[in-house]
């Protein structure tokens, strides 16, 4: 039997570019400090993804945070988390705090903040990344702030690792302590005496 030299011809295959579905849904919100207005009222949703392209998309579209102007915060949630300490998912946890000099700001601000966000939406804590609930980045003339937001202060195991890993991420000098606290803490003292209940 000769072999047939006809060619075999397969339907045309249509090539469909799959995104990369992040395990949760985020939102952006952007606070600006305008005095006349309530807290809430600053406080402005800017968009929800739920993809790493999404993400990106975003984040080339806003302004640097080192652009932003003193008094305003970016915050990045899981989607149904406001941040806010008041918020359910918040209330009893607490946060890893950076402390940024006024000279970071050119240069260590933007990349540790876009560090910040790729661990929150690239999961960088493996199991524990479900104790996240965001992230915040306040800009303020005496020095700038980013912290990662967890949602029970008790959960030693889940806070210690994030806090491993997130200043590895960071780059941080291991002689550099960062330190977590509490909201309840931070929310009865003057943050200058606010006491960290972990560091890393």
């Amino acid at each position: 039997h000769s072999q047939s030299t006809t060619p075999i011809v397969s339907s045309p295959v249509s090539y469909v570019v799959a995104k990369s579905v992040c395990f949760y849904r985020w939102t952006l919100w952007f606070f600006k400090n305008d005095k006349s207005k309530t807290w809430q009222a600053n406080l402005r949703l800017i968009s929800t993804f739920d993809t790493v392209e999404d993400f990106w998309a975003l984040y080339n579209h806003i302004q640097l945070s080192s652009n932003l102007m003193s008094g305003c915060d970016y915050s990045l949630f899981k989607d149904g988390i406001e941040p806010m300490w008041e918020d359910e998912r918040n209330r009893r946890g607490g946060r890893w705090l950076i402390t940024l000099s006024k000279q970071q700001r050119k240069m260590d601000l933007d990349r540790f903040w876009l560090e910040t966000l790729l661990c929150l939406v690239g999961e960088a804590f493996d199991d524990h990344s479900d104790d996240v609930c965001g992230a915040v980045i306040n800009i303020r003339a005496k020095g700038d702030k980013i912290a990662i937001w967890t949602t029970n202060c008790e959960n030693k195991e889940a806070i210690t690792q994030i806090g491993r890993v997130y200043k590895e991420r960071l780059g941080v000098p291991p002689k550099v302590i960062i330190g977590y606290q509490s909201h309840a803490d931070t929310a009865t003292k003057s943050s200058s005496t606010t006491k960290n209940k972990f560091v890393a």
